[in-house]
C-alpha cells in the first residue's frame, strides 16, 4: 500500500491487516506540506502500478477537477425544478434543517471530535460524537472513510487528522 502520513508517528499502522511498522522502516517516495500534493503523488503511483499512467497524465489535478464540478451537469436548482420541486422551498427547508442540527455535517462533527478529543481513541471520539448528534456507527465508518481516504491516521488505536 502506499499512504499519506502526516508528522513522523514512531509507529504506523495499516488500516487493512492492522500491522504495525516503525515509521523510520518504511519507504518515503516522496515528502511535502501539501496534503493535495500527497495525494496527487499517491493516486499517480497507483495509476502506474495498474498501466494507466499515461491516462492519469491526461486529467487534471484533483483540485482543479474539484473546481470543474460544478460546471458539470444541470444545477442543482434545474435538477430540483426538473423533478417538479421548488428549490427556493428546499433550499429553505435545508437551511432549517442545517440551523436545528447545529449548521454542521455528520462529517463535520466527527472531524471535530476527533480534534476536541486528548486522547481520540475509538470510542472516545464516538462517545464526543454522539454528544452531537452523530450516532455510533456512522461515527465508526467515517473514521474508517477518513483513514482510507488519506484525511486521517490511526496509530495504536489513536486517530488524528492529516
Amino acid at each position: 500500500m502506499l499512504w499519506v502520513v502526516e508528522g513522523r508517528p514512531e509507529t504506523s499502522q495499516c488500516p487493512r491487516c492492522g500491522t504495525t511498522r516503525q515509521y523510520a522502516k518504511r519507504k518515503k517516495f516522496v515528502s511535502t506540506e501539501e496534503e493535495d500534493h500527497a495525494r496527487e503523488v499517491r493516486a499517480s503511483m497507483l495509476a502506474n502500478r495498474q498501466g494507466h499512467g499515461d491516462a492519469f497524465a491526461e486529467l487534471d489535478s484533483f483540485t482543479e477537477m474539484e473546481r470543474q464540478i460544478d460546471d458539470v451537469g444541470p444545477s442543482d436548482a434545474e435538477y430540483l425544478e426538473g423533478s417538479g420541486l421548488d428549490a427556493d422551498a428546499v433550499a429553505e427547508a435545508g437551511e432549517r434543517a442545517m440551523e436545528a442540527s447545529g449548521s454542521k455535517s455528520r462529517k463535520e462533527r466527527v472531524r471535530e471530535a476527533v480534534r476536541e478529543v486528548e486522547e481520540a481513541t475509538e470510542d472516545a471520539v464516538v462517545e464526543r460524537a454522539a454528544e452531537r448528534g452523530v450516532d455510533a456507527a456512522y461515527t465508526r465508518k467515517a473514521l474508517d472513510k477518513l483513514v482510507l481516504a488519506g484525511e486521517a491516521t490511526e496509530n495504536r488505536g489513536v486517530y488524528r487528522l492529516l
